[in-house]
């Protein structure tokens, strides 16, 4: 196992191809990592210099003194691997390589030099960071070996002196965004731990980073910047034990449109894959998703100054001087999910004995400039929060000038060390650097923007009733018996199974289905016509006839065996014209369905992580709107029941204008059924495709209209 520790907290270093010219990349690593008190050993290797920034060089690391444990690459990608080579043969435990050139230039030997790092790293088993990288930083250790101008300040210690808990890690395939992550939250008394940009990911992976931090006992926090996962394995191994350890993993994934991923290939080599996986992984773990660097850091911020007591719930209490800002505060948490109860009668008559009688406590609670000026914000927060009908408090502040908060610092130092409730702030100035430095020391988060700031309250509540419910779930690891004769049934069909071949993988798996007849000539339609109650409906079945009313091979609302008769004739000639050469299996007669909800139900596997599950309100819903919401196979039920929730037409399921609640929990039944499907066949099975589903009313289930299965191309 390569040792992480080796790379990011070495004793003893060597800088190959460092140089004393500050104007050059490789001169400026030297310079930034001179200007902060790294107390460990650097050596710098140069074969056009004796000495750098006065330290003795040596031309190669063979002649170094001592083995190190770590070596920074940054010279021309043609003489990286056998550089490496020698650094692997000579001992050196990890390398962290800044030089571009190897797998994002398409157009040269750069993908097969990067396969030999991987190859070079897998022989000596080193922790390998890179290529294509800006370094990163340990900010405990003083340790930053990047060109980055974010860690360029010696003037400007790393971590804050006012804050030791709640430590942030960074992760960026991109050496800029990294960086920049650290510079938006620094001076906002943000204390990080580590920022590593990590590149091409050539050998480390940059979940197999987050690993490392969860364990390292000093981050709490983990914010990403993601182009692809190339292990999808190492995510969920390691999503899941940031959720069990209550450690928030805060990312952006860039390729959600086609630019995107073309931007995320071009630039890391990386396959960026379908973005309503990513999304359907994040939401299986909690991962949080942020849309951009502000919105990032202040996420980060709420939860690293108030992690260890989150709220319980998204009921906010706002407290303002400014009646306006409260308003718009409160419309603004309400947009987020958020909810703004009126205070309870005691909380009130508590406040009240403070505010003038032009002010108001109901919630939000508006105290008026003055007031806010005698009883100090960090009262007032306290009498709020001390209300059972809160879970939060915001309060709304000019936080430009620090002078009028270090009066009240000693109140508002021990409110935010009593309090069991977060309390945020959000100015409606720019606060100077002294105004987030006063109020860092004080214990809480400044933010400046409205959508942020109840966006983050919102994100911390939904993360902890989401690892609540997470955490009650029982771990079992033995997986039901595949029923018998499914695996007959997938080996004797063709590449696609018709309707009639589906649902008998389906009825296999213990999902219902109306009686229905495959007849193979008209008199056979006829007797089974005779059989179903009510009206029907005919389908030709042919493996090569996907859309069938396009092929007008659908004939509905038949009575009679004459009107099934001509059906059958009609169909049969209709798929005929359509595809002559098609293979058809014979014509289904089915019932007709009763009126219910429409639904889109399927499975679609993904390239990286397997089969994901599909739900989406049918109709003009998913042709227009996209109504749809993607999670990893298998699905639970309390998962499944998550999944309808997320759909903009939910409230159609739950009954609207006099209609009758649907039956969601047959539609639930199915979701985890349909996925327990794909989970059991999921290297055989590409496609499922049950498209409507028809959701009665509550208690009369469900009705699958047609479904098709697409099998994978190998099998």
């Amino acid at each position: 196992m390569p040792d992480i520790g080796a790379l990011l907290s070495p004793a003893t270093v060597a800088v190959v191809g460092a140089s004393p010219d500050e104007h050059i990349l490789r001169g400026r690593i030297m310079h930034v990592m001179g200007s902060h008190p790294y107390k460990g050993t650097v050596y710098p290797v140069s074969r056009s210099h004796d000495e750098v920034l006065g330290l003795k060089a040596y031309k190669a690391v063979s002649e170094l003194p001592e083995t190190v444990d770590l070596a920074v690459l940054i010279i021309p990608a043609e003489y990286v691997p056998d550089t490496l080579e020698e650094c692997g043969s000579k001992g050196v435990r990890a390398a962290q390589i800044l030089t571009s050139g190897f797998a994002e230039d398409t157009g040269g030997a750069g993908g097969d030099m990067q396969q030999r790092i991987r190859d070079i790293a897998e022989k000596y088993d080193m922790a390998v960071c890179g290529p294509n990288s800006e370094g990163f930083a340990n900010m405990a250790a003083d340790f930053c070996p990047t060109f980055s101008p974010a860690v360029d300040d010696p003037d400007t210690p790393l971590l804050p002196d006012c804050r030791t808990d709640g430590q942030i890690g960074v992760i960026a395939q991109s050496g800029g965004m990294g960086f920049a992550f650290y510079d938006r939250g620094r001076p906002k008394q943000l204390p990080f731990s580590y920022v590593v940009t990590t590149g091409n990911e050539a050998c480390l992976e940059g979940f197999q980073l987050v690993d490392y931090m969860l364990d390292d006992g000093g981050t709490e926090i983990i914010v990403m910047f993601v182009e692809d996962i190339k292990t999808p394995e190492i995510y969920t191994r390691v999503a899941e034990k940031a959720l069990r350890a209550g450690k928030p993993i805060i990312v952006t994934k860039i390729g959600h449109s086609q630019a995107g991923q073309r931007a995320a290939a071009s630039h890391t080599a990386a396959l960026a894959g379908s973005y309503s996986a990513y999304n359907a992984m994040f939401e299986r773990y909690s991962v949080i998703e942020g849309r951009d660097i502000e919105e990032i850091v202040d996420i980060a911020a709420g939860f690293s100054f108030w992690g260890d007591r989150l709220p319980k719930g998204k009921r906010v209490g706002i407290i303002t001087g400014s009646g306006g800002a409260g308003g718009w505060m409160a419309d603004t948490a309400v947009a987020a999910g958020l909810s703004v109860p009126p205070l309870d009668a005691e909380t009130r008559a508590q406040i009240d004995a403070h505010l003038p009688s032009y002010a108001t406590s109901q919630n939000p609670v508006d105290g008026t400039a003055g007031a806010i000026r005698d009883v100090g914000y960090a009262n007032l927060a306290k009498m709020t929060a001390d209300s059972d009908e809160v879970d939060a408090i915001i309060a709304i502040t000019s936080a430009r000038n620090a002078s009028r908060y270090e009066a009240d610092l000693e109140d508002m130092t021990r409110v935010a060390r009593e309090t069991e409730k977060p309390i945020v702030f959000n100015s409606y100035t720019m606060p100077k650097p002294e105004g987030f430095a006063v109020f860092g020391r004080a214990g809480y988060p400044v933010f400046t923007n409205m959508r942020n700031t109840a966006h983050v309250v919102a994100c911390m509540a939904d993360y902890c009733a989401f690892r609540e419910t997470f955490l009650k779930i029982p771990e079992i690891n033995t997986k039901p018996e595949i029923p018998s004769g499914v695996a007959d049934q997938l080996s004797k069909s063709g590449p696609t199974l018709t309707e009639y071949e589906a649902k008998q993988v389906l009825t296999a798996y213990g999902i219902l289905t109306p009686r229905e007849v495959l007849a193979t000539d008209a008199t056979e339609a006829v007797e089974g016509a005779a059989s179903i109650e009510g009206s029907v409906a005919l389908k030709v079945q042919s493996p090569d006839i996907i859309h069938k009313t396009e092929a007008g091979a659908v004939a509905l609302g038949l009575e009679g065996g004459g009107a099934v008769r001509a059906a059958f004739d009609d169909v049969s000639a209709s798929a005929r014209n359509y595809n002559p050469n098609a293979d058809i299996q014979g014509v289904l007669v089915q019932p007709m369905a009763p009126p219910g909800r429409e639904i889109i139900l399927g499975i679609n596997r993904d390239d990286a992580f397997g089969p994901m599950l599909m739900v989406g309100l049918g109709g003009v819903y998913v042709e227009v709107m996209r109504d749809v919401v993607f999670a990893p196979a298998p699905v639970r039920p309390e998962e499944a029941r998550a999944m309808l929730d997320r759909l903009q037409g939910v409230a159609l399921l739950h009954g609207v204008r006099g209609q009758p609640p649907a039956d969601i929990d047959a539609l639930v039944a199915l979701m985890v059924t349909v996925s327990r499907i794909a989970d059991d066949w999921r290297d055989e099975i590409a496609e499922i495709d049950l498209n409507p589903v028809l959701v009665h009313p509550e208690g009369e289930g469900v009705t699958i209209v047609d479904a098709l299965i697409v099998k994978a191309k190998h099998v």
